[in-house]
């Protein structure tokens, strides 16, 4: 293997961190400066010198407009994410979040979990708007985190996907890794964790098709991946292939995917609760249009 991808895998730090390391000499193989590109072999003694770690992420409770709380209680906030909104702050990312927005709105969530996402028991990209659920008690943490894990979580989202999916209703089972060449995508990969994937078209159009999916899993950007694996990427999805010139003719300008319904048994009451999350504009406007065209 190459030495960023090897000592990525061997490390468990990304590819771009170990590329920038060894093109600063720090990466040797028997007592040899090597490149990022040169090769490992078995048996080889590998020395590596590693940055100090980051400084931790602190949040900054900066109101964000459009974010809206659906429910509260003891227990946990239901919201709705607006697009262009991280979960929780990250290196890099300087944006705004829920969870500052949740801070600066006076919301008290829990303190479990790491510094810079405390309550976080799930997470929506960027670009994804939609319901999800963040936790207040510590013992809402828990329970949520649990039915996460165990999968009895009831997670439907909504999408447009290119083209017309071939069976109209069916699973994409295939593992997800990261992408061996770019760090900030992912894919399917044997190396990958299982990823399900449960989908059903519910409207065809000439260009696309309106598909609900059902997550059995929940891996970083499963359904953009597992469509895009498919040849049939979400609408507005440059980064998993998508039609530049199809998103520019129906005005939107990121992926067409809404997380529309979250439904779980509520921490506190045991109680099975579900909660829905209406379509923002630019994508309301896109799927108009495609009604509109045929």
């Amino acid at each position: 293997m190459r030495v960023d991808a090897g000592l990525a895998k061997l490390l468990g730090l990304s590819r771009t961190t170990v590329a920038a390391i060894a093109d600063g000499g720090e990466v040797l193989v028997d007592g040899r400066v090597v490149g990022k590109s040169d090769r490992l072999v078995g048996g080889a003694m590998l020395e590596i010198t590693l940055p100090a770690p980051p400084q931790p992420v602190t949040v900054q409770a900066i109101p964000v407009p459009g974010l809206i709380v659906i429910h509260e209680d003891d227990d946990i906030i239901v919201v709705d994410k607006p697009v262009g909104v991280a979960v929780h702050p990250s290196p890099g990312w300087t944006g705004p979040t829920v969870v500052g927005g949740l801070a600066a709105a006076g919301h008290r969530i829990a303190t479990s979990g790491a510094a810079e996402r405390q309550g976080v028991v799930h997470r929506l990209d960027v670009g994804t708007t939609g319901v999800m659920v963040v936790a207040k008690s510590e013992s809402a943490y828990s329970a949520l985190k649990h039915a996460f894990k165990e999968r009895t979580v009831d997670k439907v989202y909504h999408a447009v996907v290119q083209g017309h999916p071939d069976p109209i209703k069916g699973t994409i089972d295939a593992p997800i890794d990261r992408h061996p060449r770019h760090d900030y995508k992912f894919a399917v990969m044997n190396s990958g964790k299982p990823s399900v994937t449960h989908y059903e078209v519910m409207e065809a159009f000439r260009a696309a098709s309106f598909v609900e999916v059902h997550l059995e899993t929940g891996r970083t950007h499963q359904i953009r991946v597992h469509f895009s694996a498919l040849h049939h990427p979400c609408v507005g999805d440059l980064t998993y292939g998508a039609d530049p010139t199809l998103a520019k003719r129906l005005g939107v300008s990121r992926q067409w995917l809404h997380a529309r319904q979250l439904g779980f048994h509520h921490p506190g009451s045991g109680e099975w609760v579900a909660y829905t999350s209406e379509y923002p504009e630019d994508l309301a406007a896109a799927l108009e249009r495609l009604r509109e065209e045929g």
